[in-house]
């Protein structure tokens, strides 16, 4: 069996602006083991957010393959695409992308409904990924009544609640201010510690040091990809 659970050949995206071709990706070929913790960064304009958008089957290079836990998902039309990034991905957003009105449970719930599960089980499952970022007590508060963290953590359970193949991060703390943000990063540090692969995009050096490989992108080209050194871990310290 492949050990890594995203791979990218040569991929490309091209966008027509009018008379103008945009060159979003130009040529990229990651691979990314089961069980890494990787940060996609660079300025913007230089790809990271196109990547996220393929590696997360939101969108399909122009050219190139991408293989997701051994499926090509680089040809698929937007409904297979849809029913794999439900099975496969789960996303964690800059602005959590809750519902208001529904409960913490409720919103952590919501994606296990597509998966056709009943409601009793939908809310077992939920309440143990609320569990898991240590929010049990809030199961039954609206995001109006939680703090931007809470918030956040909602939106990671959420994420969580399918066992999905890779958890994807986009600027997850970019709405929080900076202790907050570490506490945040120091969850992601214990999930990566369980054995999920998380996938972060930032374009803060200080986030971005939580990860263990960084991958830099520039103009649509992979700068470089390293391992990083200097891993920001004050969290395992305090478990």
């Amino acid at each position: 069996m492949n050990s890594n659970v995203i791979e990218t050949t040569e991929i490309a995206k091209n966008y027509v602006m009018g008379a103008e071709v945009i060159h979003a990706l130009r040529s990229v070929s990651i691979k990314i083991p089961r069980g890494e913790y990787v940060a996609f960064m660079g300025p913007s304009g230089s790809g990271k957010s196109t990547l996220m958008n393929i590696v997360g089957c939101l969108d399909t290079p122009s050219k190139g393959q991408y293989i997701l836990n051994g499926q090509d998902v680089s040809r698929m039309s937007d409904n297979q695409l849809a029913e794999v990034r439900n099975k496969e991905i789960g996303f964690v957003f800059q602005s959590f992308n809750l519902l208001p009105r529904a409960s913490a449970l409720d919103n952590v719930a919501l994606p296990l409904i597509y998966a056709g599960l009943n409601k009793r089980e939908r809310n077992e499952r939920a309440m143990e990924s609320l569990r898991s970022v240590g929010l049990a007590d809030r199961a039954l508060h609206r995001p109006n009544e939680l703090s931007g963290g809470q918030r956040q953590r909602v939106a990671i359970a959420r994420a969580l609640v399918n066992n999905p193949s890779v958890l994807l991060a986009d600027e997850p703390t970019g709405a929080l201010d900076s202790k907050t943000s570490h506490e945040i990063m120091d969850l992601f540090e214990a999930l990566y510690s369980k054995g999920n692969t998380i996938i972060m995009v930032t374009h803060e050096e200080d986030i971005a040091r939580y990860a263990h490989r960084i991958v830099r992108l520039r103009d649509g080209l992979v700068e470089s990809d390293e391992e990083n050194k200097e891993i920001t871990t004050h969290a395992l310290a305090s478990h």
